[in-house]
């Protein structure tokens, strides 16, 4: 029996979550605080002894010098904070203003005509667009511009978000700003009737990057594991836990890895502009589709892994025997997972998912619409527990050299029949296929 991968240290991995939310911040896809993040994993990984490279592509960057939102209230105009959507546009620093129109969105999409929304600011409740057709007739409806509401839980701060790049890209977009619960609750309480909204903004073309990290094995034929994270994060927030608490589980990972011997290639990847909807991920698929499709074993990927209170999740798609050996992992460690098998497309496991390669998606809840810090300006490092990070990475590290050691391989390169259709809809709905941006 080899000898198995050195202690995690919950230090180091507090020591990088210093640098990525305190020293560099913000790290918005395309943004200088978004490569700085990825030269910072690329030196560690490259001192952790892993062959590191960038692989830039383009996006657009959220460029924001300033968003204002007043609503009228019982006839009188009232400031509200406010947070516009990724790749949508700004109003060129003119005012916009329009009659207020509520629009109930898990139920009024069944509505045989949107033409009341014409013309409107609407108050979109759902903070997501669950299909292309729906996004298609709402722009049809030509809305004068959105307020979209997280309806997952009644926060009193406007959440950060995106619209889908690829709905952009095929669709268009409006002014679309994300508001408070508390603030819609009121305005429909109060009777509002009309809102208006100046945003000075841009949506300018940039360069985000995928940082590649391999961890070379002895056998160029059995093929690669995949470990994945992302190192940006939403306008407005340090990401602490999205998804910084990731990518120092990664770096921890790469040292304690390093020096095992292994049979298969362990690649770990930081995504870049995960929160534009996993492109970075969709990016490295699609450009190295044919090995992925061919060498791809498994994928473990971190995500919103580190509530200092909460559960671990584990979420994936591939054979029953992946799942039981994860969980045996960890049960090693005296630790538990809540294990689900749903098709989730919002996360960087799921193009790999797409591309035939079974996996898992890794993180943490701490309520049970997910975090209640999640996407806002106070998800920062007190939020976590890094030695909670430490303990679930020393289960994981013992997952991944398993499995680059074993031989045979223990569990087969399989997707549920039953989920191929969905995987592929999802894709070509969210993402745009494989043609891509």
């Amino acid at each position: 029996m080899g000898k198995g991968p050195e202690t995690i240290r919950a230090a180091a991995i507090e020591g990088h979550l210093r640098v990525l939310t305190e020293r560099i911040g913000i790290r918005l896809a395309g943004s200088e605080g978004e490569q700085q993040a990825a030269t910072y994993i690329a030196n560690e990984f490259a001192e952790a002894g892993a062959l590191a490279c960038e692989e830039p592509f383009p996006v657009f960057e959220r460029a924001v010098e300033s968003e204002d939102l007043e609503v009228c209230v019982e006839g009188a105009w009232r400031s509200y904070p406010c947070s516009l959507f990724s790749s949508t546009p700004g109003t060129r620093g003119e005012w916009l203003q329009a009659p207020l129109a509520f629009f109930d969105a898990p139920t009024d999409y069944q509505l045989p005509s949107l033409e009341h929304l014409r013309g409107k600011a609407v108050v979109h409740l759902g903070c997501h667009i669950e299909s292309r057709e729906c996004y298609r007739r709402l722009l049809a409806a030509e809305p004068l511009f959105l307020l979209f509401v997280d309806v997952r839980y009644p926060g009193t701060v406007p959440l950060a978000d995106g619209m889908f790049p690829s709905y952009v890209r095929d669709i268009g977009a409006r002014p679309t700003l994300n508001v408070a619960y508390m603030d819609a609750w009121e305005w429909k309480r109060r009777g509002a009737d009309a809102a208006r909204v100046r945003i000075v903004a841009e949506r300018r073309p940039s360069t985000s990057q995928n940082v590649v990290a391999d961890l070379p094995g002895n056998d160029a034929e059995a093929g690669t594991i995949y470990c994945g994270a992302h190192h940006d994060t939403q306008a407005g927030t340090v990401g602490a836990d999205d998804n910084a608490s990731g990518v120092v589980t990664l770096l921890e990972l790469a040292r304690v890895l390093a020096p095992l011997p292994r049979k298969r290639t362990i690649r770990l990847i930081s995504f870049g502009a995960e929160e534009q909807l996993s492109v970075g991920s969709a990016h490295y698929v699609r450009v190295h589709r044919d090995t992925v499709a061919q060498e791809g074993r498994f994928l473990f990927n971190f995500d919103s892994c580190g509530s200092l209170m909460g559960w671990n999740l584990l979420n994936g798609n591939g054979p029953e025997a992946m799942f039981d050996g994860i969980r045996a992992a960890f049960a090693a460690h005296g630790l538990t997972l809540n294990i689900g098998t749903e098709i989730i497309p919002y996360t960087d496991q799921f193009p790999f998912a797409v591309a035939g390669v079974p996996g898992v998606w890794f993180g943490r809840a701490n309520c049970t619409a997910g975090r209640f810090f999640h996407h806002r300006s106070d998800e920062t490092m007190e939020r976590l527990s890094c030695e909670l990070l430490a303990r679930n990475a020393q289960a994981v590290a013992d997952v991944l050299a398993g499995l680059a050691a074993a031989d045979p391989f223990p569990f087969p390169r399989t997707i549920p029949e039953h989920q191929r259709a969905g995987l592929e809809a999802f894709w070509e709905d969210l993402y745009g296929g494989w043609r891509g941006l």
